[in-house]
């Protein structure tokens, strides 16, 4: 997605370790406009694919706006895996721990068994594609529901962290789509694919 290219270019900065601070445009601060059109592009793509796709599923906090406007393309409920456990959240859970890059440690991901259905088709969408950890741990919770991963969309895949790969390596044989990869981030530079 070219906007979104031309943004990450503009705004985006390398923070080396391979970590990219896009807080500007998803990760604290959100352009409406730009995230309108990054979940009509995702979900252009989804529907080409014609998986009859039941729910979203994303991971709190970042995936959330990306997840909700694909969404809303789809008119599809979102789901999306809480940090901590809130009182509320009563009855049988679906729980996963990934480590995380930018956290600096393991984050549990909660999502409660209401939410997800055996049998369901289910899309994740997030905001990146590193490691992929975060993503199998949302696929894992997925398949622990007895429900189908029919696909993974993220807005910016780091190719470079080779997360498509682990995930094909773990068995998930499903479609994943980017809306922008960073193929290097070496020094300063963010070279995009």
């Amino acid at each position: 997605m070219d906007e979104l290219k031309a943004r990450i270019q503009a705004e985006g900065r390398n923070l080396g370790r391979g970590i990219l601070k896009i807080d500007s445009l998803l990760n604290h601060q959100l352009d409406p406009g730009l995230m309108r059109r990054m979940g009509q592009n995702m979900a252009n793509h989804f529907k080409e694919l014609d998986l009859q796709i039941d729910r979203i599923l994303t991971a709190e906090i970042s995936g959330i706006a990306p997840a909700l406007m694909t969404a809303a393309e789809l008119d599809v409920p979102v789901v999306y895996a809480r940090k901590k456990r809130p009182i509320t959240m009563s009855g049988p859970i679906f729980m996963e721990v990934a480590p995380s890059h930018t956290k600096g440690g393991d984050v549990t991901l909660m999502v409660s068994s209401e939410f997800l259905h055996a049998g369901e088709n289910i899309l994740i969408v997030d905001d990146f594609l590193a490691t992929g950890h975060t993503l199998m741990a949302l696929a894992r919770m997925v398949r622990d529901a007895q429900a189908n991963l029919v696909g993974v969309g993220v807005v910016v895949e780091k190719t470079f962290e080779e997360g498509r790969n682990a995930m094909l390596a773990a068995g998930y044989d499903i479609p994943i789509y980017a809306l922008a990869a960073i193929t290097s981030m070496d020094g300063e530079d963010i070279e995009m694919g």
